[in-house]
């Protein structure tokens, strides 16, 4: 069982940046494909950022493209998502979740591990 939290949100200024952790308890993520999706009030869950399986093939939507960026560290316990250029469009919960294998799927309904979200905030 997989057991994801995150941490690092907060209230920023525009233009500002962040860094979102996703921190697994009870195992590695080596073998976990890792997607980060977010959800502002009123409207649905959408994909943000996600990483296949190996570490590699990472992928954006494209409103954060250039601006936010995935990574995982070598202990294979903690995925980042570094979030720069922050705008009040950026408003919303963010979640890390993971699927076993394969790569970082676009719809939210392919993952098995979810995380409990954390609140990030942009200000104008």
């Amino acid at each position: 069982q997989v057991q994801l939290v995150e941490s690092g949100g907060g209230l920023v200024q525009a233009g500002g940046s962040l860094r979102l952790s996703c921190a697994a308890s009870g195992c590695t993520l080596d073998t976990y494909a890792m997607g980060w999706f977010r959800q502002a009030p009123g409207k649905e869950r959408e994909f943000v950022a996600g990483m296949h399986w190996s570490g590699g093939d990472t992928r954006y939507a494209d409103s954060v493209k250039g601006r936010f960026t995935t990574s995982r560290d070598n202990t294979k316990i903690t995925v980042y998502l570094q979030m720069n250029s922050l705008t009040p469009e950026d408003t919303a919960v963010y979640y890390c979740a993971a699927r076993q294998w394969g790569v970082a799927a676009f719809n939210d309904k392919e993952y098995d591990y979810w995380g409990q979200g954390t609140q990030v905030t942009v200000s104008s």
